[in-house]
This record gives structure tokens, sequence and C-alpha cells, in this order.
């Protein structure tokens, strides 16, 4: 099997080109990154939810991720701005595309009762968003090394101008839509 890179220079471009009439190989829809995030409400009361979720983001995506923090106060979350509320990775290039390969040929059909995703999470600009309940989908996670079971979101930043044009795009590169 093609590894995602080759499969898109390989496969999906010439499609792309035929099925959209486009000459110009720069039109063509293609990913410039992937975002994956952690929300961590619980980081308020438990400091330590920090550094379970720095270990699991940086052992699934290869890459260290960088803490958020809140904009503003909020009195009823017990939240101050400036207090650390989540994590994120941005992923480009090889890492991306390795994470890509990980995500819809490993971590996708691990889901439990995995019938396909939605195709109905796109934004209107061609970016595709995904949740998991839980991070041990990926098998680079210990089960038995975790903390808690945490869930996390992966967001898809295609080239793409529309949203048929990105599912078109994403299908092509492998990825499991319901219903198709």
């Amino acid at each position: 099997m093609l590894a995602a890179k080759d499969r898109y220079q390989q496969e999906v471009l010439p499609e792309l080109k035929k099925r959209l009439g486009l000459e110009n190989v720069m039109e063509l829809p293609r990913m410039q990154k992937i975002v994956v995030g952690i929300g961590l409400g619980e980081a308020i009361q438990n400091a330590k939810a920090l550094e379970s979720a720095e270990r699991d983001l940086a052992t699934i995506t290869g890459q260290k991720p960088i803490t958020t923090k809140a904009k503003r106060s909020i009195a009823t979350f017990k939240l101050r701005a400036g207090m650390p509320v989540g994590m994120v990775v941005t992923l480009r290039g090889k890492r991306m595309y390795d994470f890509f390969d990980r995500l819809v040929g490993i971590a996708l059909p691990r889901i439990r009762d995995f019938r396909g995703i939605s195709p109905d999470s796109f934004d209107g600009r061609g970016n595709y968003s995904l949740g998991f309940r839980e991070q041990i989908v990926f098998p680079e996670i210990d089960y038995d090394r975790i903390e808690k079971v945490r869930g996390l979101q992966v967001t898809i930043v295609t080239s793409a101008k529309r949203d048929d044009e990105a599912r078109m795009f994403l299908k092509l590169m492998g990825m499991p839509f319901r219903g198709e």
C-alpha cells in the first residue's frame, strides 16, 4: 500500500484533475495541515492532567504539544484568564501524512461499532473536523499507563474552496465516509 503522500501524487491528483476539470495542479485540493487538540476542563483542579494529556498527545502525534490558555475569566467555571485549558499540535509535511495514514488505516477501524465517519462535519470552507471519545483508539497509547480516558479533536485543513471538493478529495485519500 502506498503512503499517503505518494498516493496523493500518483492516484488522487490525476483523478481530481479528471473529476474537477482543472489542468493546473496548484488549483487542486490538498492537505495543508492537521490540527489535533485535547480540551482539559479538569486542569483547573488537577494540574497532573496537563502532564498526562501532553504525554498522550506527544505519543500520538510525534510532536510536542502547545498548551492553550483561557482568554477570559468565567466565574461559574472557576476559570481565570491565562489558566491552561487544553493542548494542541499542528502537523505539517511528512508528519501530517504519516498521521493521516495511521488515522485512516489504524485508528478509525479500531472504534467500536464503526460504520464510517459523518460526511456532514465540514465547516463550509473545505475543512473537516472529527472528534474521538477516547484516545486509546490510537495503538501508540498503552492502555495500562493512562490515568483518564480523554477525547480529542482532529481537524484536517485542506486547500479546497468548497465542501464538496474537500469531501471528494478526502474520499479519494481513503477517508471512510458513512453511506458511500
